[in-house]
């Protein structure tokens, strides 16, 4: 079975070509393929696929170390988008893309015919309650809602970019909990879905310091949508301008969300390594 390795700002994938055919049992084998001491380690399988609807050029499912499968995920579609254009798949540099998200438009920004940045439509963020999903009344929007977790009361701000987001703002990012509280709260019963967790730290109106917690892979280096749900989140609480710098572990992502209500997602996607797995 062949592979390709790649990552978006050190959050990475192995990408399998399966437009000639599906492989049997995806979740089971990422977490085989996705193991970092058995497998060849990643933080997500993606799998290249046809689109089954008319107006998608290609699918993409993702699935999670623990086998789950995620919604979307915004450093793989930037992989999956040079994936297909630099292996001569596509000659479009304007994609649209099936996922469990709805349809994903990514274009590829080339430089000497290579792919250099992809910037991505993650379309309209969903802000009412029943959309990200969260238990509750009905409200347009979840912003600053007190929940308690392990004895500690935070503000949270949710938000919903296919995938849900649950976004708390911090004095410093890199002194939060995000081991001891993230997959406390990514279970939480507030959550009938399980949430992915970011730590903001807002370091001026253009900027900010994001830590993550993935739903079903844990601390990675960095999370698209949820540098996406957190440039909402920030701008929802009056805290940053439209357009923001999201620095990550992995490297910087730019968000904006634009005045057709959708965001905007700029950043790489850098290819590793190929090979053959053997199961």
């Amino acid at each position: 079975m062949k592979f390709t390795k790649m990552h978006g700002l050190g959050n990475d994938f192995i990408l399998l070509n399966c437009l000639g055919g599906t492989v049997d049992n995806p979740s089971q084998l990422a977490q085989e393929m996705c193991d970092r001491n058995f497998g060849i380690g990643a933080d997500g399988l993606v799998l290249v696929l046809p689109s089954e609807i008319e107006e998608a050029d290609f699918r993409m499912r993702i699935f999670n170390p623990d086998g789950s499968e995620p919604e979307m995920c915004g450093n793989a579609i930037r992989c999956f988008a040079k994936y297909l254009y630099e292996r001569d798949l596509t000659t479009k540099t304007n994609l649209n893309v099936e996922t469990l998200a709805g349809i994903i438009k990514p274009k590829l920004i080339l430089e000497d015919g290579a792919v250099k940045l992809v910037k991505v439509d993650m379309g309209q963020p969903r802000l009412k309650r029943s959309e990200i999903p969260m238990k509750g009344e009905e409200s347009e929007e979840v912003v600053k809602e007190p929940v308690e977790v392990a004895g500690e009361k935070f503000e949270v701000t949710c938000v919903s970019m296919g995938n849900p987001h649950c976004v708390i703002f911090v004095d410093d990012a890199d002194e939060a909990p995000v081991r001891e509280l993230g997959p406390k709260i990514e279970t939480h019963d507030l959550f009938p879905e399980d949430i992915n967790v970011e730590f903001i730290e807002v370091v001026n109106e253009e900027e900010l310091e994001m830590r993550v917690w993935e739903r079903g892979a844990g601390v990675t280096l960095a999370c698209g949508t949820g540098a996406c749900g957190s440039t909402v989140a920030a701008i929802l609480n009056d805290l940053t301008k439209q357009k923001v710098t999201v620095h990550l572990l992995g490297g910087d992502l730019v968000i904006e969300w634009a005045d057709d209500d959708h965001v905007y997602m700029s950043g790489p996607a850098t290819e590793v390594f190929t090979g053959d797995y053997l199961n």
